[in-house]
Formats: C-alpha cells, sequence, structure tokens
C-alpha cells in the first residue's frame, strides 16, 4: 500500500517549488498501465511495478486535491507503448497539450517525444518522471533537495561543457570513451520548472550535452546493478559515434543486442545506435542505482546515452532514447581532469 501521509511531504514541494503551481491552474497526472500483451509477458515483478506506479499516481492527484483545493487536477491512465520515446498516442498529445502543468509518471519515459516537445512548445511545464517510486517522495529523498543550490552547480557544469570541444571519459571498470562536443550547448536539468514551456525530470539534478554525431570512440562499461535487471557487467562499444558492439550484459545484453540491430544499416537501426548524450548527475540526495530516473541524478556519476537526441540539441531523431549510468568516472575536458573517480574538480 502506498501511504498518502508518507507522500504528500513530496507532492507539496514539487508543486509549489519545483512547478510553482498556481491557483486556477490546471494540472494533469498521467500514467501508462499494462497492456493485455504486457500481462502475458512481463514478469509478475515487472508488473507489479508498473501498477504500483498507476496506483502511485493517482495517490499523487488525492493528495494535491486536498492540500490545493483551488487547484484543477485531472488524472488520465493510456495504454503502456513498450519503450521509452515511444509517442504516447493522440489521445494523450490531445490532453496534454490544453493543460498547464504536466505531471508524466510512467513506466515508459515521454522526454525525448514529439508529444512532449509540442506541449512545451505551447507553454505546458513539464515534469517527466518515468520510474517514480513512492520513496522518492520521502522527506530526505532525492525530491527533497536545495534546488537553487543545486542549480547553480549544475549551471557551471552546463556552462563547462558548453566551452569544452573534446570529452574523454574514463572508469575503473574499463571505460574509454572520447567525442566531440565543439560547437554543442550544455544543458541544465534544475527540478525548476516555473517558466512557460520548461520541462525536466523529477527527481531532477544533471548537465547534459549531445554529443557531435560521428564522433564517439570507444568503449563504455555498465557494472552490474548499476541498470535495471543488470546482473553482469556489459561493454558498449562506439565506432563513428555508432554502437558497433555489445558484450556480456546477460539476458539485458541479449535484449540490447536484438533490439538494436548490430549487423543492419536501415535509418532506424542506425538512429537507435547512435552516441546521443553525455550528462553528469548533481542531485546530493539520490542514491538507487538500479532506477534509471535516480541512478543518472546521483552526484559524482557521469552518464550516455544512447537513439534520440533531437530534442536536446542533436540532429539524429530515433525511436528511443536509453541512458546508461557510469559509476567513479574521470572526465578530462580539453585534456583538463574536471573529474576524478567520481570527484567534481570545479573552479
Amino acid at each position: 500500500m502506498i501511504s498518502n501521509s508518507k507522500i504528500e511531504f513530496g507532492v507539496k514541494k514539487l508543486l509549489l517549488e519545483s512547478m510553482g503551481v498556481r491557483e486556477g491552474e490546471y494540472v494533469l497526472v498521467i500514467t501508462d498501465i499494462p497492456t493485455a500483451q504486457d500481462w502475458g509477458t512481463q514478469s509478475i515483478d515487472r508488473l507489479r511495478e508498473m501498477t504500483t506506479r498507476n496506483l502511485l499516481a493517482k495517490e499523487i492527484v488525492e493528495v494535491a486535491k486536498r492540500n490545493f483545493p483551488n487547484v484543477n487536477f485531472d488524472f488520465y491512465a493510456y495504454l503502456s507503448v513498450g519503450r521509452n520515446s515511444a509517442e504516447p498516442g493522440v489521445e494523450v498529445l490531445e490532453r496534454i497539450l490544453h493543460t498547464d502543468v504536466l505531471l508524466a509518471v510512467t513506466t515508459y519515459s515521454i522526454t525525448h517525444t514529439d508529444a512532449r516537445a509540442s506541449a512545451t512548445s505551447r507553454g505546458v511545464r513539464v515534469a517527466s518522471m518515468p520510474g517514480l517510486l513512492p520513496e522518492m517522495l520521502y522527506p530526505d529523498g532525492p525530491i527533497d533537495i536545495d534546488y537553487k543550490k543545486v542549480a547553480s552547480e549544475t549551471a557551471r557544469v552546463a556552462n563547462l561543457l558548453s566551452e569544452t570541444s573534446k570529452l574523454r571519459l574514463t572508469s575503473e571498470a574499463g571505460t574509454d570513451l572520447t567525442m566531440s562536443v565543439d560547437g554543442r550547448e550544455g544543458k541544465c536539468d534544475t527540478g525548476i520548472y516555473t517558466d512557460p514551456g520548461s520541462w525536466g525530470n523529477l527527481p531532477a539534478g544533471e548537465a547534459y550535452i549531445a554529443p557531435v554525431e560521428g564522433t564517439g570512440e570507444g568503449t563504455v562499461v555498465i557494472e552490474r546493478r548499476w541498470h535495471p535487471r543488470l546482473m553482469e557487467d556489459m561493454a558498449i562499444h562506439f565506432r563513428n559515434g555508432l554502437v558497433v558492439k555489445v558484450e556480456g550484459g546477460g539476458d539485458v545484453g541479449d535484449s540490447m543486442r536484438k533490439f538494436l540491430r548490430l549487423n543492419k544499416v536501415d535509418s532506424v537501426s542506425l538512429a537507435r545506435r547512435n552516441l546521443a548524450e553525455f550528462g553528469v548527475g548533481t542531485n546530493p540526495k539520490a542514491k538507487r542505482i538500479g532506477n534509471i530516473l535516480e541512478a543518472e541524478k546521483i552526484r559524482g556519476t557521469v552518464h550516455i546515452a544512447l537513439g534520440d537526441n533531437s530534442h536536446i540539441g542533436g540532429k539524429v531523431k530515433a525511436d528511443h532514447h536509453q541512458d546508461f549510468i557510469i559509476k567513479r568516472p574521470t572526465v578530462e575536458a580539453d585534456g583538463v581532469k574536471v573529474m576524478v573517480k567520481g570527484k567534481l574538480r570545479l573552479h
């Protein structure tokens, strides 16, 4: 069971501090529910996780209605689309275009979709929360942060990324990846979405940039448990900005190899294999390593993503966007070490 009293703190904080909800505004909470196919193919644990998130979305609405009687709250559940960044459908789009604030409490992310982009272009303020857990809303959880302080550090990292031409990422586990970010703009996800059209994740806290397409070279090693259901290390190899090989990873690796279609050269397959993002976590209270929404925000980690980067300043439009977190990384910006084994060195 999800306790209203335990999540009430976080609901009030995100509505007041993150979204800046005002009297008379319309707030829509959406969630994606398992399909008939999901019930036939997904594990019990996966279905429990998805349906718990559906109930959490409903509880957020009930808590919000009680605490903000002069704000209009609505709830909409739609059938799961099965993967991150797949468009949620016409009915969802019609609803999110006609609200002031959107809270997406989903399993599959809508962040990198045209639907989200259309909503924010119309001034809708969006918090995308794929993988949200009740505990994230508790006092001292990753939503309970000093947003101004996190925003300040995040902006410094984003500015550093904007001023950099070449990045090198290494780790003790065997990661060694270089990429160009020359001419690309570093961006912030601060958790403050009070301006019309502002958007990001909750929990928040990352600076990120889209690498120049075709420039990623090397290997990224994702350590066991640092990705959902990853029980053995997985190595992702890049050449000319594209994934060319995935080693290890057990069932997760098998799924990736099948999805990325490594032997095909059609536009869909190539877009899926694109090195799409480099990000730096800045949230001091994020700690869950197996939940991507929270893990990529952990201060002292970095992450890369595959697939779509068209919504963050890149040129590739893909049908997915998937993040992978690297622990205790060392990062060089134009030859200068700006992070050493997870410790930022900002001047």
